[in-house]
Order: C-alpha cells, then sequence, then structure tokens
C-alpha cells in the first residue's frame, strides 16, 4: 500500500524519452483499469518538470483524461545525482526505469533502489548488462527483500514465458523449444527508435566483456534431457512456416537459459534447451540482409565504425532505425508473433535412450513490439509484482521474467492486454 513514507506505487523513470513517454500511457491506463478497485498512486521522474508535464498532458489528451495531470506526481532526478535517485528510490514501491542505454545508465538506478528498497524493472536487451547485474547485486537485494527484474520488454517476457507457458501446456517433459520470430508490418514499413540501435552497436562492440564474465562467474553448466538440440544454419529454411530464417540477436536466448538454470537449480524442475530464430521472408529478404549484417558487424569492430553507425542510424540500417523513430500509423499497422516449436517425452517414457515422442506447438501474438508490446509487459509485470507478492520467489533477488512470475498470474494479465498465449497444436509422435 502507498504510504506517506513511500507514496507512489509505480515510478515511471525516464518518462519523458521515447519509450518511457509510452510507458506512461500504459500506466494511465491501469490507473484506471475497471478490474481495480481503487485508483493506483503512480509518479513520472527525470531530469526536466517541463518535459515531464508535456508527456503527462500528451498522454491525458490522447487518453481523454483531462485530469491526468493533477493526478499524477512528478519526481526531478537526474542519473548523474545519486541524492535524487535515492530521493526517488525512497518514494516508490517500484520504479519502471526507462533510460537507456543500460549499460551506461541502468547501474546508478538499481544501486539506489536496492539501497532505498524499492523494487526495480528495467526493459533492457543487453545480456552483459542483465547478467552483471544480476552477478554484482543479486545477493544485496534478497537481503533487502527487493526485486530487481530486468528485460521486461519485448525482450525478453514474450520468449520467456512463452518457453513456460509451451512447458505448462505440455502433457509431460518439455526438453527443447525452437522459437520464431514473425513481425508484421503495415504499408508504411517498419521503423524502430535508434535507442534500440545504439544498444546493438555497443554490445557487438562489446562481446567479449561477456565472455569473460561468464568465464569469471564460473557456472556449473546445467544438464539436459534428451538429444541436444541442434543448431541452424545462420540462414536456413523454416518448412512449417514457409520462410527463411536467422538467428535472433537480442537478449532472449541469455534470458531463458538463465530462467531454466534457476528453475533446475531452485525448484529442481528439468530444463528446457533452447534456440531464438527470426523470420526474414523469401531469398530476396536474406540477399539485402546478409549484406546489412556484414556490413554492420565490420564497422562495429572499430572505434570510428561504430561512431558512424551511432552518427547515421537510418543510413546505415537501411531506413529501419532513426532519430524520429515510427509513426503512429507504422505502430498502430505493425504486429509479431512468436511460433515455439517445442519436443519432449510423454509421461513414463524414459528421457535416456528413447527418442522425443511430443511435439507441441504455441504461439505469443501481439501488438507492435518496441513501443506498444513492450510498455504493456513492463506495466503488467509491475503490477505483477505489486499483486501477487505470495507467489514471487521468496526473498528478493536479481531474476529474469520467468524466475520471478513462473507461479504468478502474469500470463493471464498479458492475455486480456492484448499478448496472447496459445497451444496451436499437440500430438505424440
Amino acid at each position: 500500500m502507498a504510504t506517506a513514507e513511500r507514496p507512489f506505487h509505480l515510478v515511471v523513470f525516464g518518462a519523458s524519452g521515447f519509450t518511457g513517454q509510452f510507458v506512461t500511457e500504459e500506466v494511465a491506463r491501469e490507473q484506471v483499469d475497471p478490474e481495480r478497485s481503487s485508483r493506483l498512486p503512480w509518479a513520472v521522474a527525470g531530469r526536466s518538470w517541463e518535459k515531464l508535464q508535456r508527456v503527462l498532458e500528451r498522454a491525458a489528451l490522447k487518453l481523454g483524461r483531462p485530469t491526468l495531470s493533477s493526478e499524477v506526481g512528478i519526481i526531478i532526478c537526474d542519473i548523474a545525482n545519486p541524492a535524487s535517485l535515492e530521493e526517488m528510490a525512497k518514494q516508490a514501491t517500484v520504479v519502471l526505469n526507462c533510460v537507456g542505454p543500460y549499460r551506461f545508465y541502468g547501474e546508478p538506478v538499481i544501486k539506489a533502489c536496492i539501497e532505498n528498497g524499492a523494487s526495480c524493472i528495467d526493459i533492457s536487451g543487453e545480456p552483459q548488462f542483465l547478467e552483471l547485474m544480476q552477478w554484482k547485486y543479486h545477493e544485496k537485494a534478497a537481503e533487502k527483500g527487493v526485486y530487481i527484474i530486468g528485460s521486461s520488454g519485448f525482450d525478453s517476457i514474450p520468449a520467456d514465458l512463452g518457453v513456460i507457458y509451451t512447458r505448462n501446456k505440455m502433457n509431460g517433459t518439455l526438453t527443447a523449444v525452437e522459437s520464431f520470430l514473425t513481425v508484421h508490418s503495415g504499408p508504411e514499413g517498419l521503423s524502430f527508435h535508434d535507442g534500440t540501435w545504439k544498444s546493438a552497436i555497443y554490445g557487438f562492440g562489446d562481446q567479449n566483456s561477456l565472455k569473460k564474465l561468464r568465464h569469471a562467474s564460473n557456472l556449473k553448466p546445467v544438464p539436459f534431457v534428451g538429444p541436444k538440440l541442434k543448431r541452424r544454419w545462420p540462414i536456413s529454411y523454416c518448412r512449417e512456416l514457409k520462410s527463411y530464417s536467422i538467428p535472433f540477436m537480442g537478449s532472449d536466448v541469455s534470458v531463458v537459459r538463465r530462467t531454466q538454470r534457476y528453475l533446475y537449480e531452485n525448484l529442481e524442475e528439468s530444463p528446457v534447451q533452447y534456440a531464438a530464430y527470426v523470420t526474414v521472408g523469401g531469398i530476396t529478404s536474406v540477399i539485402k540482409l546478409m549484406f546489412a549484417g556484414l556490413f554492420f558487424l565490420f564497422f562495429v569492430r572499430f572505434g570510428i565504425g561504430r561512431q558512424l553507425l551511432i552518427k547515421f542510424p537510418w543510413l546505415f540500417s537501411f531506413g529501419y532505425f532513426s532519430k524520429q523513430g515510427p509513426t503512429q500509423k507504422q505502430m498502430d499497422a505493425a504486429s509479431f508473433t512468436l511460433t515455439f516449436f517445442g519436443q519432449g517425452y510423454g509421461q513414463g517414457i524414459g528421457t535416456d535412450k528413447n527418442k522425443p515422442n511430443i511435439k507441441i506447438c504455441t504461439q505469443v501474438k501481439g501488438p507492435e513490439a518496441g513501443y506498444v508490446a513492450t510498455p504493456i509487459a513492463m506495466v503488467q509485470a509491475a503490477v505483477t509484482l505489486l499483486n501477487d507478492a505470495s507467489d514471487l520467489p521468496k526473498a528478493g533477488g536479481v531474476f529474469t521474467p520467468g524466475a520471478a512470475f513462473c507461479k504468478t498470474k502474469l500470463i493471464d494479465r498479458l492475455n486480456k492486454h492484448g499478448i496472447e498465449f496459445s497451444v496451436i497444436s499437440s500430438s505424440e509422435v
């Protein structure tokens, strides 16, 4: 409950940023959800009072809520000012951190939240940041009883909870899953804000740090059940979807593997092997992507190359990324489908010498991924944190979405808000 000491259930930090404005709108919708018994006390936070006020005014106009600005608190704080971050954290039950790239700006927020007893959710798709925060802060967060949950946007709630949903729907033991992301666009095509582009540049440019971190963490390998999942070629054809595919470069694989490790080590559940791909259509699209990918991987290796990629996102991404981001029309027309193909064993079937004898296909469908689905996922994760406390891991800590929310009602909440989980087929082989 909100108290005089901690007056806000949710605080959106970075509310005037490109993604933050859409998260702000989503919290405003949640505040008046008909299933909610009382108003949700919340605030926006950032460096400029004027910009935060403008974001609230735009949301009020868009949602037809003229009194919205007077219902929302405003907190002035700056990532470069630790005292202001602490003041923000002291006033919040949960901070929704929208300030990226997280490798540069994420850690001070997490530190302030842990030290001042607030939980924190972010939408990072940066494996190095996510894994480093778990390594550095898991025990400190557990001592304080707060929850730090990264990757709670499109990267990687649909994938992480999609694997858990597939496991729960299988009548037996799920051993391996391949997912295929298909992004649908309208007549004006797709566009993304260059914040995501910057995160990818810094991530690919510093892959050695992630390798060193994984080596230093010295984790035991998680065992696998049944045959080992074979990696597909960098370009492969998916017969079921009648499309070529390439490996998905986001954080999904890193996040799902961390979740499966948690479920195996803490809940003694059978771990699931996982691989992620994105469909790219026909052979013409494959050739275009090959050239774009080679171009990107060459430039990202050098300091001057990275500067050029950051300065001219529209040029080097063939029009997909820009400093303006997508238009409202582009967002309204876009959607995604994430298809999971799983295999495993029926009840009573030995996994040592037998081949998997059950196949299952599930899907997660949703609206535009970056600025519609991501705010929905983030806000529903925060609401779950507030409302399903008894179903969360008993102590606090730094968690993936799947580890934190596997026993909660988050999938039900997402289904009600337009991110839909469904079983397509299930059969014994």
